[in-house]
């Protein structure tokens, strides 16, 4: 995974471990309060919230203590890698998009980051600059053609 991609899952763990367990916690011991905990909508409510932050802290404290990140500031060259900005153009409407491949955890294509296991960037690896690559959609083949290979 990326530097960022690292950093962004440190920083949620610790939001997860200072503020959401906490909050859940207080909330937990509220709706206790309240009495009869069999009809109590509150309590139950907490204790969902409470097992879905435990488990994404444990996910998180598992993929944080096994990443390894690349650092891409170093890198260069016009071959396509993990960590690449890749600027490509759909051959049918000549449309620009630009894309980061990054690791699973990573991706969001709102932002225009890519897993590298997604077909797209397993065509793009190892591609350079005015290579056209295919790629099976839902809605049939599309091809794309690398414009530029940039590292920030």
């Amino acid at each position: 995974m990326t530097r960022e991609g690292l950093s962004a899952l440190e920083q949620e763990l610790r939001r997860l471990k200072s503020e959401e367990r906490p909050a859940v916690i207080k909330a937990i011991a509220e709706a206790r309060e309240h009495g009869d905990l069999s009809e109590n909508a509150e309590y139950h409510a907490a204790r969902e919230k409470q097992g879905f932050i435990e488990g994404r802290i444990a996910e998180l404290e598992d993929v944080t203590s096994r990443a390894e990140a690349i650092d891409t500031a170093h890198m260069t060259g016009d071959t396509v890698k993990f960590g690449a900005y890749v600027l490509v153009a759909d051959t049918d409407t000549d449309e620009e998009t630009t894309y980061r491949i990054v690791g699973a955890l990573e991706a969001n294509l709102d932002e225009g980051k890519i897993s590298v296991t997604s077909p797209l960037a397993r065509a793009l690896i190892g591609k350079t600059i005015g290579d056209v690559v295919e790629v099976a959609t839902p809605g049939g083949g599309k091809s794309y053609e690398i414009c530029e290979v940039n590292w920030s």
